[in-house]
């Protein structure tokens, strides 16, 4: 019996093995993935005044390119399939609110466009038109079209990215501003700075579905996934208002506490279960938790930087990074700990931020 025993013990010793060499295998495959994903996730910054597109790795925090757009790069969207880069373009001179336009450098027109960029080779490909002044944009699902903001026109535009030309042009209110397409992908919203409103848009024809009111300026505008609720980040009321994104109509409004918070960008994150809304001249990042009936303030973050202004998440939610136009740098912030880990130097005048 002993040799059979033998052999027994020996062949279970050397498939535990060979399943241990698999298992080791598999980790390791799995480990190398978790390192590819990690390098290839970048951060895209447009900064303002330097007229480029600025690269970061989120594996090293550090600035990996630059790439040379055009004029007063502002908002900027990644394509659904990861491969292009859209960023708004203008030539419209650089002047905050109620500034004396006569004293302002000449409009150069011919500027204005939306720069569209490889994000293998990390280059800009061409230029296309995108109305008077673009300022934000964003591309439907099937990545064939843009909606972009014209802020000196009051217009919303849509584009249609291979023939490279506006098909449509909308009226909308005073100095739009945040363009985001609504999760089912049938309506467009549109912030309305200058008259405080909200333009709800058909994506497909333009025509006008709602007009909403908001609190003072509105900046921008996020969607739960599911379509249900919009948020929008209104600047000069420190607020939040709530939307009903299935009726297009206003539910409420959620104050963000804080000396000189001015909400601007808005991001959620990738669960779905909070949203985080940079408080610019505050410094400051706001957690609000969506996991319950109505939304509540459950953090601020403090000195994050001076003036953050976009802001995005990654992947795996576990990193923010908010871009500061007053100081020429992006912010690194660990959610975990609720705190900036980081600031990285880029220079310039950051404005939109993307993590794709």
């Amino acid at each position: 019996m002993r040799p059979i025993v033998f052999v027994a013990a020996f062949l279970l010793a050397g498939c535990s093995k060979k399943e241990d060499r698999v298992q080791a295998k598999e980790d390791r495959v799995q480990a190398k993935e978790d390192r590819v994903q990690a390098k290839e996730e970048r951060v895209y910054v447009s900064d303002e005044d330097g007229g480029n597109v600025i690269v970061i790795s989120t594996s090293s925090d550090q600035v990996i390119a630059r790439i040379p757009v055009g004029k007063r790069p502002r908002g900027l969207r990644v394509s659904p399939d990861g491969t292009r880069l859209f960023v708004a373009l203008s030539g419209l001179p650089k002047a905050g609110p109620g500034a004396d336009e006569s004293k302002l450098p000449p409009a150069d027109p011919s500027a204005d466009g939306i720069g569209v960029v490889d994000l293998t080779s990390l280059k800009l490909l061409r230029t296309i038109p995108g109305g008077r002044d673009p300022e934000v944009v964003d591309v439907t699902s099937d990545g064939k079209r843009l909606w972009v903001s014209n802020e000196d026109a009051a217009e919303a535009s849509l584009v249609d990215i291979e023939a490279g030309q506006v098909v449509r042009r909308v009226p909308v209110g005073k100095e739009p501003e945040g363009v985001s397409i609504h999760p089912g992908g049938k309506v467009v919203y549109v912030t309305n700075e200058g008259d405080n409103s909200v333009s709800v848009l058909d994506i497909e024809t333009g025509q006008p579905v709602a007009q909403i009111a908001t609190g003072g300026r509105p900046r921008s505008v996020a969607f739960t996934g599911d379509g249900r609720r919009g948020f929008v980040a209104c600047e000069t009321t420190h607020a939040l208002t709530i939307i009903d994104a299935q009726t297009h109509t206003r539910s409420g409004e959620l104050d963000l506490a804080g000396d000189l918070v001015r909400p601007m960008g808005l991001v959620i994150s990738p669960d779905g279960r909070t949203l985080y809304a940079s408080g610019g001249r505050g410094k400051t990042v706001h957690v609000i938790g969506l996991d319950e009936a109505a939304p509540r303030v459950k953090n601020t973050i403090t000195d994050v930087g001076a003036r953050p202004w976009g802001i995005g998440i990654t992947q795996r939610g576990d990193r923010l990074y908010t871009a500061n136009g007053s100081t020429g740098d992006v912010s690194v912030i660990d959610i975990a700990t609720g705190s900036v880990s980081r600031h990285i130097a880029v220079g310039g005048s950051p404005w939109g931020l993307a993590v794709r």
